[in-house]
């Protein structure tokens, strides 16, 4: 389960400050399982012949109970689930929030609409809620009938097929003695004492604007936006799946309708409020955080003792090892100063015997000759210097003289056998000698092509120091996008569905196939000749970084950037330490940090800032695209808009049109966002002739009151005469409904 939802964290001391206390922090909802419902008889018994029952069959949710009731008894998303146990030999369904209560279940779900939609596609699950919903009321079917007239809604336009086969399965499969369809919002609207006005119905699957005129509905004026609840919590999903790639958790559609309705509010002025939301000020109040649940790693606290313990032995073994060290350099000097010692022993002892037993001596320690001999003297005396020295700190080397090679003006005649050796010897200690000093020579003419250079790029600077400024700065630039261009190769090599991880494995498949190596074969090798060409070894390069690096890649970036930058900051005074990539890379400047991460420091390392997701900008984009739908893709006019064309066209030459403009009547469970109602006004009162009268109201109860509309309508007498009879049904067919003040018509 996720952490509780404030944080303990210190106060802030700065705006690089950690956290401060308390933040709010939300959580995710679990799925909506209600546990076990009970039936309720209590109804059932109270009823009569006449007395209906209400169902309004909505695409988020299908609401059931009684007509004489205040409301519904009975709420339940329209979810179906059936699978049969193979152990237990029985076959289980499941009906609504019933289904989150087992796993298979779960994974089995279906829909009774089609997602998006507010038409049924799925008439077994379709069956499968209206028994649940007639069980859990108490609705006794012993002779095979529910006895009970029936009310259900359906939406604007709903089409022919569906309202019949709707027929059929309550007539046929129910034997309802009647059954009467209205429209949801219509019925909402008579509910809330409407009678002249224009309502506005957004709920979970679409937005329909009905303009109504002395209680009856304009339906051929009326327009759809395919917009709602479900639409908005599809494209938040999206959006976060772009701003978060690789979230490691899992959000499922009633979290993410969940988030709408928690966290999404309307902007009264969109484009204003969008320039400025990701501002550093008041941001902490803008960005909420939601918590999805993850394990942390345990990590064990120590006390001050065992701390303190524990750097006492960390001590004492890090003396122990410098004591091991000390003694082993020491028994090592002492084994280079026997050996010295032995060494010179050996000159004094070749220099007082003949040069026959002189030569013996030499081979018998594996030198060649004496000038072996001196060499291995010297450098164990400067090692011997170097080892003694080294506690003091001094291992400057003494300086050493120019070495000779005499026997290299000497021609070969005049030499025996051993000096035409010693001969070569010294030719080849000169040619390492003479290229040791070329190179000193090309390294001091170097530093002093460098002088030059920084000579002449200072006396540039003061001729022509924009020029001068305007280089640095593309420079800067050029050197900014290669670190860019490295670092977005760096993260597509991880995502395995990138180009670049896609080219590198279509080098690998290349390779496979282009170059196959043979098998061998008796009496021959293979034909593998990979290797031959030195350009054959730069394909590990390509399969390791996706593309050819060429030299300038493998030169360090940073270090000529700081150089360059650093240069800036001492000439150019429009260059400041603000100007520099380490400052704009600063998470506190970063409007990129701001937007993933809010106001606050980011440990990637830390699994619960690693599960937190920042809702900001999407607060406000959501809920904006009923008034633009544009900003999602969506082909189609806004609200505002469609009204704003009722209003002035289409009612135009209507008596009742200021009326309508009197009332503007908000239903539906997605006209619930905090500042809805005051945005529709402000945009329709500017948008409508001047001085006219435009009032804009809410329904008592956006989600409750269609389902009350439908139940008062009921329990009117004079709506008993739009029922469809059962003998009806039978005379005239399913396609046959009776048409009235708050339901559709054949047409339009």
């Amino acid at each position: 389960m996720a952490p509780s939802a404030l944080a303990d964290i210190p106060p802030p001391s700065g705006r690089n400050s950690p956290k401060p206390a308390p933040i709010k922090i939300w959580t995710v909802k679990e799925p909506p399982f209600e546990g076990f419902r009970p039936i309720d008889h209590e109804g059932y018994r109270r009823s009569t012949s006449d007395t209906a029952i209400i169902i309004d069959n909505g695409s988020s949710a299908v609401r059931a109970g009684w007509s004489f009731d205040a409301k519904p008894r009975l709420l339940t998303p329209p979810l179906w689930a059936k699978y049969r146990d193979r152990k237990l030999n029985r076959t289980f369904t499941f009906i609504g929030s019933d289904v989150y209560s087992d796993g298979t279940a779960r994974g089995q779900a279906k829909n009774v609409y089609e997602p998006g939609s507010n038409i049924v596609n799925n008439w077994d699950a379709m069956e499968g809620v209206l028994d649940y919903c007639f069980l859990k009321l108490g609705v006794d079917g012993a002779n095979g009938r529910i006895d009970r007239p029936v009310v259900m809604t359906e939406p604007v336009a709903n089409l022919g097929y569906a309202r019949k086969t709707m027929s059929e399965i309550l007539f046929e499969c129910y034997g309802a003695p009647s059954v009467a369809y209205g429209i949801d919002s219509l019925f909402s609207y008579n509910y809330n004492g409407g009678r002249h006005g224009l309502v506005v119905s957004s709920s979970y699957t679409s937005t329909h604007l009905i303009p109504v005129v002395d209680s009856k509905p304009l339906l051929s004026q009326t327009t759809r936006l395919n917009w709602g609840r479900f639409q908005s919590a599809e494209y938040l999903l999206k959006l976060l799946r772009l701003k978060y790639p690789s979230f490691p958790g899992k959000i499922s559609d009633p979290q993410a309708e969940d988030l709408v309705r928690e966290h999404c509010y309307v902007s009264q002025d969109y484009e204003h409020e969008l320039s400025h939301y990701l501002d550093w000020t008041g941001l902490e109040d803008r960005d909420h955080i939601v918590q999805f649940p993850y394990t942390e790693q345990v990590v064990v606290q120590k006390t001050e003792e065992e701390l303190a313990a524990a750097a006492e032995k960390r001590k004492e073994s890090g003396r122990r090892l410098q004591a091991q060290a000390a003694k082993m350099r020491l028994e090592k000097l002492k084994r280079k100063e026997e050996e010295l010692e032995y060494y010179q022993q050996l000159t004094q002892q070749i220099q007082n015997t003949t040069k026959k037993e002189g030569k013996r001596i030499l081979d018998s320690n594996d030198f060649d000759d004496e000038s072996q001999l001196e060499k291995r003297i010297r450098e164990l005396e400067k090692a011997v210097r170097k080892a003694r020295n080294k506690d003091v700190g001094d291992e400057d080397e003494e300086p050493q003289e120019p070495p000779t090679f005499p026997l290299l003006d000497v021609p070969d005649e005049q030499l025996d056998e051993d000096g035409i050796k010693q001969k070569r010897q010294q030719r080849l200690m000169k040619s390492n000698y003479d290229a040791r000093q070329r190179a000193k020579a090309e390294k001091e003419k170097e530093k002093a092509r460098l002088a030059e250079e920084q000579r002449l790029d200072e006396e540039r600077r003061e001729k022509d120091f924009e020029g001068w400024v305007e280089e640095r700065r593309i420079a800067r630039q050029a050197i900014i996008q290669k670190i860019k261009d490295r670092e977005r190769l760096k993260a597509e090599l991880g995502n395995r569905k990138s180009l670049a991880n896609q080219m590198r494995m279509k080098t690998i498949a290349n390779l496979a196939s282009d170059n196959p190596t043979k098998k061998r074969r008796r009496g021959g090798g293979d034909d593998d000749t990979f290797g031959a060409d030195d350009a054959d070894w730069g394909v590990y390069r390509t399969v390791a970084t996706g593309e050819q690096s060429d030299d300038e890649e493998e030169e360090d970036l940073n270090t000529n950037l700081k150089n360059i930058e650093a240069q800036l900051l001492k000439h150019d005074p429009n260059f400041n330490e603000e100007s520099t990539r380490e400052a704009q890379s600063d998470w506190t400047k970063s409007l990129v940090h701001a937007f993933l991460r809010g106001p606050w420091p980011y440990e990637s390392e830390s699994q619960k800032e690693a599960h937190q997701l920042h809702l900001n900008v999407e607060r406000i984009r959501v809920p904006e695209v009923v008034f633009q739908p544009s900003i999602s893709g969506l082909d189609q006019a806004g609200i505002v808009e469609i009204a704003a064309s009722i209003l002035t066209e289409r009612l135009a030459e209507n008596p009742y049109r200021k009326d309508v403009m009197k009332d503007i009547f908000l239903t539906g469970g997605n006209t619930l966002f905090q500042g809805f109602e005051e945005r529709l006004y402000n945009e329709l009162r500017a948008v409508l002739p001047a001085g006219s009268e435009l009032k804009v109201r809410r329904a008592g109860d956006c989600v409750l009151d269609a389902w009350r509309g439908a139940a008062r309508w009921a329990e009117k007498p004079q709506s008993k005469a739009s029922f469809v009879t059962r003998a009806e049904f039978q005379e005239k067919g399913a396609d046959y409904i009776k048409e009235h003040d708050l339901g559709n018509a054949y047409s339009y």
